[in-house]
Order: C-alpha cells, then sequence, then structure tokens
C-alpha cells in the first residue's frame, strides 16, 4: 500500500523542509502576480508579514497536516490512474482541488483572532481560487518532490 500524503510530508525530520519549499512557492507566486488582483494579494502577504513576522511559516506548519489531507484523495486517484506528474493531475481538476484546499485556509481565516490579519486575508478570498489554481502544477511538483 502507498504512503499517504501524512505519511510522506509531515514526518518531523521532513516536516521543516517541506515547510520550507512551500515558503518559497508561496513566495514565487505571490512575486509572479500583476494587475489589480495581484497587487491585493501582494498588499495582504506584505501586511501578514509586517504585523506578524514569521506568520506565514507558522501558518504553513499549522494548515500543512489539513492540506496535505485534502489533497489525499487526489493523491490516491492519480496513484492508480499511472498518471507522471501530480502537477499536471492536479491541474487538470482545478477548481475541485483549489476548493478543497481554500476550505482549509476559510476554516482557518475564520477562527482567526487577529483582525489584521482576517482582514488581509478577506481582502484576497474571492480571487484565490484563480490564484490556487495557478499554483497547482507547482504544489504538485512539490509533493512529488518528497514522494519520490
Amino acid at each position: 500500500m502507498a504512503a499517504t500524503l501524512q505519511e510522506i510530508l509531515l514526518p518531523p525530520d521532513i516536516r521543516q523542509d517541506v515547510i520550507a519549499d512551500c515558503n518559497a512557492l508561496i513566495k514565487q507566486q505571490v512575486s509572479d502576480m500583476s494587475g489589480i488582483s495581484g497587487a491585493a494579494v501582494k498588499l495582504a502577504y506584505k501586511t501578514a508579514n509586517s504585523f506578524a513576522p514569521g506568520h506565514v511559516t507558522h501558518m504553513i506548519d499549522t494548515l500543512l497536516p489539513k492540506m496535505a489531507e485534502q489533497l489525499q484523495p487526489y493523491w490516491a486517484d492519480f496513484l492508480t490512474s499511472g498518471g507522471s506528474e501530480f502537477g499536471d493531475y492536479l491541474a487538470k481538476r482545478g477548481p475541485e482541488v483549489a476548493d478543497a484546499l481554500l476550505s482549509v485556509t476559510g476554516a482557518r481565516a475564520a477562527a482567526s483572532n487577529r483582525p489584521v490579519i482576517y482582514r488581509a486575508y478577506n481582502t484576497v478570498r474571492g480571487g484565490a481560487a484563480k490564484h490556487v489554481q495557478a499554483a497547482l502544477p507547482s504544489v504538485g511538483d512539490l509533493v512529488h518532490k518528497y514522494a519520490y
């Protein structure tokens, strides 16, 4: 039986590397954004980092188990489908995968006790699905890196 994403991504000796890679992926995705919605995301990201240094890294660490849980059904299906690139697999299911991942961030934002962070999240949430979908090939590559 194949390992679950929790078993692949969350062991203590690997988790910090996964968090660092996720942080780098987020920075790159934010940096690559343009237009009005990109400017809003960049401002929200800068706000989060300015008002709470280390917050993004902390949130990656906090959300990683639930994100892995949300990706697990796609990972299991990918393994049985015989695909070669998990990122391509995720991209082909973009809206569905984005909704699954955003359910995690939405639940966390709603439970936040930091009004500045919550407001920053809400300013970008409307367009978040398209940004998450754009990142799915890179997310899949990141998972693949640790799985093989």
